[in-house]
């Protein structure tokens, strides 16, 4: 028996304390690999940006979740909550066809909201 292992990219958009990671980078982490064990899925990179920049484009680890969807090294992205994307909503559905197109999909980790769109997934 194969068992296929899904190709996922972590990405955290967290306020960090002092160039260190802080609180909310700690939980990002910790539940998105929770998150990606529990549903079969094989975490190759974690990528972090700090937060503050509401653009997803201004920021060089999601320009980089972009290129590893675009040559389809990644067919999930995980992260926190939609504002790890984007705090302004209208920005985040470019990214989101952007990742469809290049057949990947985006899940949140954060249980209450993944419990409330079908696990976690924007497709």
């Amino acid at each position: 028996m194969t068992r296929t292992i899904t190709p996922a990219v972590l990405y955290i958009c967290a306020a960090r304390s002092q160039d260190t990671p802080g609180l909310a980078v700690q939980r990002a982490e910790q539940e998105g690999r929770d998150f990606a064990d529990h549903r079969g899925l094989h975490i190759g990179v974690e990528i972090t940006d700090p937060f503050g920049e509401p653009d997803p484009q201004k920021r060089s680890g999601w320009m980089r979740v972009r290129e590893m969807a675009e040559r389809g090294e990644v067919e999930v992205v995980i992260t926190r909550w939609p504002n790890a994307l984007s705090p302004v909503s209208e920005w985040r559905y470019p990214e989101l066809d952007h990742l469809g197109r290049h057949g990947a999909q985006l899940l949140f980790s954060w249980a209450p909201l993944g419990a409330m769109v079908g696990g976690g997934s924007t497709r």
